[in-house]
């Protein structure tokens, strides 16, 4: 029988509601915010600086720990064939696929299997 695969989405609250999710991780109020840099706004999660922006906020890393523990009891109940994990930020194109990127190459690093997406990561700015 294959191992439950875990499915992580980001997403941006300005676009629509959270997908689904087991658990949800507003990302909004507690990280660095690219978006506010002139400099950073219209890159995304693909450009260095704007994971290294996201990745030096202090507690990043405790939360990406955090939530791989909390991962990994989910998948260890009796009945568990998977789990839906929803990093989210306000526009999708920074904080949330960044923290999703690293969730899963944690998670893969253990073993566990991943599938990643980002809803809203292609999307345009959002004006705020």
């Amino acid at each position: 029988m294959p191992s439950p695969t875990v499915d992580i989405v980001s997403f941006g609250y300005l676009h629509a509601a959270p997908p689904p999710a087991h658990l949800t991780i507003d990302l909004r109020a507690h990280f660095r915010d690219p978006h506010i840099s002139p400099e950073l706004r219209h890159m995304t999660a693909h450009d260095e600086p704007v994971r290294t922006t996201v990745l030096a906020t202090p507690g990043i890393e405790q939360l990406l720990e955090a939530t791989a523990a909390a991962v990994a009891a989910l998948l260890s109940g009796p009945s568990a064939d998977g789990a839906t994990i929803a990093p989210g930020c306000a526009g999708g194109r920074h904080r949330a696929p960044v923290f999703a990127q690293h969730l899963a190459n944690r998670l893969r690093g253990r073993g566990i299997r991943v599938a990643l997406a980002h809803r809203d990561l292609d999307k345009p700015v959002v004006q705020r």
